[in-house]
């Protein structure tokens, strides 16, 4: 009889099974198949387990392994046995097996479909969540291995084991017996399942930021001896900044008998440091980093943040050195921010740290910023420090990250600790790439859901050093599908901050009708047609001449905004002219008080060089950091600034509570710019509330589908299936097409007319010739077999032989607007349902609408709305309305092919002809392959290096 130990090279080791895993507490661990190789490893694991943790594995006290024991535990056939182990540091803090079951509960192989699992986690590390990210990895693996069910045997008193496999979201079954708990439970992903471990993934990666920005302790390493240099700089931001932990300098070059620097404790490395070490951040060259990460790592540092640059954005040999600097700081569970970044800034008052290369701390503020590059970050800060006097006052900056090469931490991480920071109101994003734009889409809906978003997004095309999934989609259709998850999409830096300073001052406006007022009838006019060409629905400028006052302005607005026919207001002033007119801070507190007295609608104010205006709308003077005592650290030996006592910019910059502070931009348009979309982004969260649902049609065949497309792939890997087969596919899917019988002489066409009945067209399916009437291609409303042939020999004389030409001849579709309908499911972004008219104008203007499968009906309603030439569905000029429910019908039952079977990769129905009554589908193609992996619905897995 062959033993499992003999089948250990059945298959070959599983390398994709790999992973690196973020924890609950933010700390990170990897997770790889147990082998023949780690038997000391797991005999050393054993022995730091406690007595009552063998006891809960193995039912009985257990002290030690036996060679028996340790054989079995290492040796996997990959298949039916399998062990997986988390380590740190390359050594084991738990395990988990599983062994395929038959019906008898005895050892099987395939094709039984249950097996028995069992953890084992060290006590030290209990409580981080390891066993509930090994549950999901284990999961994955056995149902790859075509194992459908677990049973696992707990003891009663195993509260922590049992509460892992009931709150993993499974569905479950228990039962009581001979003093032992089973439980059985489905390893099919469930919609709680998906939900539990989502939430845990965003309770885990927030923590794991949180440990980077909220350090009790930080370690600057690569410290110059003499001023100058990037490390100098750093610890001197940190420390003029006020930090509030212990703060260390590092250089391996200082002499033994150097005590501080600058009033820092100066140490040589890492390990000489007395305490704990949360943060380092590493300004060294390149080929001295992966000896600072030993170091750290054994220290136990948490988090790095790397200035260092010399990695993937230099070249190939760069590239593998991240890889490698990636690989080492996992091993010791340790997250990096760069390499090649300008840092982080946490504002928090018991914070305070300024952990980069700006000079100078922002403003405390509630908008969060992130970006890539150095050169993005410092235009972000300084064009917000430029606005500080005149714009932000209070609105600065909560925490600010600079990823550089974002190896590690991305956009998606930060987002994850935005989501629930209380000190968080708006979230800006520069994204010079996506790495993976379905988790991103994922998580800006909910973000965007509780908080503004806004985001540039880069041309499409990666910057040296960051590592990009592939996508085939253009840059136009994943802007449109952020757009589609609630993200603010603007295209340049002033515009983030504009949009920005809007959404973190005022409320959301409930609708479009905005209210113009103030004291220059041109600016007013102005205004007035930039909310027309962004879409706002403006009344007429009420202009209060040159000669208004402070009193004329508050009334104005206080009137405004007690109209119920009024969102929002747009205040335009100029400078007057006579000793009469209002001064600055007159002016700003009636425009303020008139505003509180009103609250629930936004303001805005354009002004034109009013210096000292803006200004006195946002109550505060700079954004410079108020003066921070310096005191040499005493306790620990540790740098400590000291108490800043309150000083008056300090008080300056803290408004009444609940003061909404007024908004002040240089141009109208920009007002007008980020007013429209504060406007579609309330749009998009009212419209969230109520996302609509995915229906359910009963003439849908889906186990008829699946047949067929399994009976299709077998004949190759990917394919575009005949016309026949896209007919009976679309057909079990409630999607007729309209026949179409090939014509290769006059007299074939004749006799398919005569099939089909009159009347009928004539096309030309050549691919230079499909879809083309505007070329001539097509033939329509032939009456009889006269005009037929007399179409056919025009069509051969024109393009070419038959056999060019490929001809069919089709039944008339009712006369209606012709359509385009595509669905595609791309690896990055996942599947994607788009709309569109047919037709070169279209085409060329890139008139389409995007959607992410799979579509619920009110996402199908706004589809069929959002193309800029909808009006033509909707009796333009007097033409008839068509049968837009009809349409969406149509949309909706192409999102559920594509969303139950992914293996269609592909499908256009082109054309669509939507008439007055009903659809007619009279093209359409299907592209079949085996499905593309979808990590989302997979374990938790960081990005592989």
């Amino acid at each position: 009889m062959q033993t499992s130990a003999d089948r250990q090279d059945r298959h070959q080791y599983p390398a994709h099974w790999e992973a690196d895993v973020v924890l609950r507490d933010g700390g990170t661990a990897r997770i790889r198949p147990i082998t023949v190789d780690d038997a000391d490893r797991l005999v050393s694991f054993y022995e730091q387990v406690s007595d009552e943790s063998k006891y809960y594995r193995f039912f009985a006290p257990y002290p030690r392994l036996s060679a028996k024991d340790v054989h079995r535990f290492t040796h996997h056939d990959f298949v039916d046995r399998v062990g997986l182990a988390a380590t740190i540091g390359g050594e084991f803090i738990a395990t988990v097996r599983y062994d395929r079951i038959g019906a008898d509960g005895m050892p099987a192989t395939a094709p039984a479909d249950e097996a028995e699992v069992a953890f084992l986690v060290q006590d030290a590390h209990q409580g981080r969540g390891v066993a509930s990210a090994l549950l999901e990895h284990i999961a994955a693996v056995a149902r790859e291995r075509g194992i459908r069910r677990f049973a696992a045997e707990v003891l009663p008193a195993n509260t922590k084991m049992i509460k892992v496999f009931t709150d993993a979201g499974y569905t479950q079954k228990r039962s009581f017996e001979d003093g032992v708990v089973r439980l059985e439970f489905d390893l099919e992903p469930t919609d709680r399942s998906l939900a539990v471990q989502r939430a845990r993934e965003q309770r885990a990666e927030a923590r794991s930021v949180r440990r980077l920005l909220m350090p009790g302790s930080v370690a600057v390493v690569g410290v110059g001896r003499a001023p100058g240099g990037v490390g100098r700089s750093v610890l001197g931001n940190i420390r003029d900044a006020g930090y509030g932990g212990l703060l260390h300098a590092v250089n391996k070059a200082f002499p033994e008998n150097l005590g501080e620097v600058d009033g820092v404790p100066a140490y040589r490395c890492v390990r000489d440091i007395g305490g704990p070490v949360d943060l380092a951040v590493v300004a060294v060259p390149a080929e001295h980093v992966p000896a600072v990460v030993a170091e750290c790592g054994e220290h136990g540092v948490q988090g790095l943040v790397v200035l260092s640059a010399g990695y993937a954005e230099s070249g190939p040999e760069g590239r593998e050195r991240q890889r490698a600097l990636v690989r080492q700081a996992r091993a010791y569970g340790m997250r990096i921010i760069g390499p090649n970044a300008f840092g982080i800034i946490n504002t928090a008052p018991d914070v305070r740290l300024n952990a980069s290369l700006a000079p100078e701390m922002p403003r405390p503020g509630r908008i969060g910023m992130f970006a890539q590059s150095g050169a993005i970050g410092i235009a972000l800060l300084s064009r917000l420090h430029r606005r500080g006097g005149g714009v932000t006052g209070v609105t600065g900056v909560s925490t600010f990250v600079s990823a550089g090469n974002r190896a590690d931490v991305s956009g998606n991480d930060v987002l994850q600790y935005w989501y629930d920071d209380p000190e968080t109101d708006v979230a800006l994003m520069y994204l010079e790439s996506i790495g993976n734009p379905r988790k991103f889409t994922r998580l800006a809906r909910r973000t965007a859901a509780a908080k503004p978003l806004v985001v540039v997004q880069g041309d499409g095309s990666a910057p040296p050093g960051h590592a990009v999934r592939a996508t085939r989609l253009p840059h136009a259709t994943v802007s449109a599908l952020l757009r589609q998850a609630g993200v603010i999409r603007v295209d340049t830096i002033t515009e983030l901050v504009d949009a920005g300073l809007l959404l973190a001052r005022q409320p959301l406006p409930a609708g479009p009708r905005v209210a113009i007022l103030g004291n220059s009838e041109s600016l007013g006019v102005l205004t007035y047609d930039r909310c027309l060409a962004e879409g706002l629905r403006p009344s007429r400028p009420l202009d209060l001449t040159t000669g208004a006052t402070a009193q004329d302005f508050h009334r104005a607005l206080g009137a405004a905004l007690a109209d119920e026919t009024c969102d929002s207001v747009v205040v335009t002033a100029i400078p007057a002219i006579g000793e009469a007119s209002p001064g600055d801070a007159e002016l700003a507190e009636a425009l303020r008080s008139a505003a509180a007295a009103v609250p629930g609608k936004p303001v805005l104010v354009v002004h034109v060089e009013l210096g000292g205006l803006a200004e006195a709308l946002s109550a505060a003077a700079s954004t410079a950091p108020a003066a921070v005592e310096k005191a040499p650290g005493t306790e620990g030996g540790a740098h400590r600034p000291a108490d800043r006592p309150p000083t008056a910019t300090a008080e300056a910059a803290s408004p009444p509570e609940g003061t909404h502070l007024i908004p002040a931009y240089p141009a109208a348009e920009r007002a007008v710019r980020a007013l429209a979309e504060a406007v579609r982004y309330g749009q998009w969260r009212r419209e969230a509330a109520d996302p609509g649902k995915v229906p359910e049609y009963d003439d849908i065949d889906e186990r008829g589908a699946a047949r067929l497309i399994g009976e299709l792939l077998a004949r190759g890997e990917g394919l575009t299936i005949s016309d026949a087969e896209t007919c009976e596919l679309l057909g079990k899917y409630g999607i007729p097409v309209r026949r179409a019988l090939p014509a290769p002489t006059p007299d074939t066409a004749a006799e398919a007319a005569r099939t089909l009945g009159y009347p009928v067209a004539l096309k030309a399916t050549a691919p230079h010739l499909r879809h083309r009437a505007d070329l001539g291609g097509v033939r329509l409303d032939l009456a009889d077999e006269e005009q037929l042939r007399r179409a056919y020999a025009e069509l051969t004389e024109l393009f070419g032989k038959p056999e060019e030409l490929r001809p069919v001849v089709q039944g008339m579709a009712p006369r209606g607007v012709d359509t385009v309908v595509r669905a595609v499911i791309d690896p990055a972004a996942g599947a994607v349902l788009s709309f569109g008219l047919a037709g070169a104008a279209s085409q060329l203007l890139g008139d389409m609408a995007h959607r992410l499968v799979p579509v619920t009906d009110r996402e199908a309603t706004s589809l069929v709305r959002s193309i800029r030439t909808a009006p033509l569905l909707f009796g333009w000029r007097g033409s008839t309305p068509v049968d837009t429910p009809a349409l969406e019908e149509l949309l909706l039952r192409v999102s559920r092919l594509v969303d139950d079977h992914p293996e269609v990769v592909a499908v256009t129905l082109e054309p669509v002809v939507v008439a007055p009554y009903g659809v007619s589908v009279l093209g359409a193609t299907v592209r079949l392959a085996p499905p593309p992996a979808r990590d989302d619905l997979g374990p938790r897995t960081m990005p592989a290096y």
